[in-house]
């Protein structure tokens, strides 16, 4: 077997272009589903029921559909239901984010949830406001509980960006697999594609462990 690494210095900026739109769908993504689930959590822990049912409908939905069909389904069936079309990036950056949202929506109820009730009932006895109590006692406890697993969900977002490629969103699956067809070299290909993957995703992996060692909690 002959191998021609020449093909990927000679893809080498698609390739690049391609890592850069990776990094915008997962910044971008997170920017929207941060948000995003915060609203879902404080929805589902409001007290009021409407707002409840809708959120919790919206995790369970999310949560439990694969992340490939939200994308399919975003792509070709919501442009003929709807009479709205987007690009492949946009419609990519919708699905990605409801599919995200769902999960930081779950993650931060639970790590509201699991303040414990005395606390809240220590700060309102020593006069402080609902709103004092949320940010002074609650918030701080949360986001500290919240912060590693966010972080883990951030490394998984950014490895399932590559199936937005399945409706031809130019980011690095989609450049390898245009790069793969038109050259018939895929043991070379895939191999960059998998070294330019771990050299992003790498360094993101040891902050993640720096995380969890730093701020993990365990009771």
């Amino acid at each position: 077997m002959k191998f021609d690494w020449l093909v990927i210095w000679r893809n080498l900026d698609a390739f690049i272009d391609g890592a850069k739109l990776t990094i915008l769908l997962a910044v971008a993504t997170m920017a929207i589903a941060v948000p995003g689930g915060i609203l879902l959590a404080m929805m589902r822990i409001s007290g009021i029921r409407v707002l409840s049912v809708i959120a919790t409908a919206f995790i369970e939905l999310f949560r439990n559909v694969p992340l490939i069909l939200v994308i399919y389904m975003a792509y070709y069936v919501l442009p003929v239901m709807s009479g709205l079309s987007a690009s492949p990036l946009v419609t990519g950056l919708i699905a990605l984010s409801l599919n995200v949202s769902a999960y930081n929506g779950e993650t931060f109820r639970a790590g509201i949830a699991s303040i414990r009730k005395g606390q809240s009932e220590a700060a309102f006895a020593l006069g402080m406001s609902p709103w004092q109590t949320f940010r002074i006692v609650v918030l701080p406890q949360a986001v500290k509980r919240v912060l590693p697993i966010l972080a883990s969900t951030w490394i998984s977002l950014f490895k399932d960006t590559s199936l937005v490629s399945v409706i031809s969103v130019g980011e690095l699956s989609y450049v390898s697999t245009r790069v793969r067809a038109q050259s018939f070299r895929v043991l070379e290909v895939l191999t960059a594609m998998a070294a330019i993957y771990w050299v992003l995703g790498y360094p993101q992996a040891k902050l993640v462990d720096w995380i969890n060692k730093r701020w993990g909690s365990a009771e």
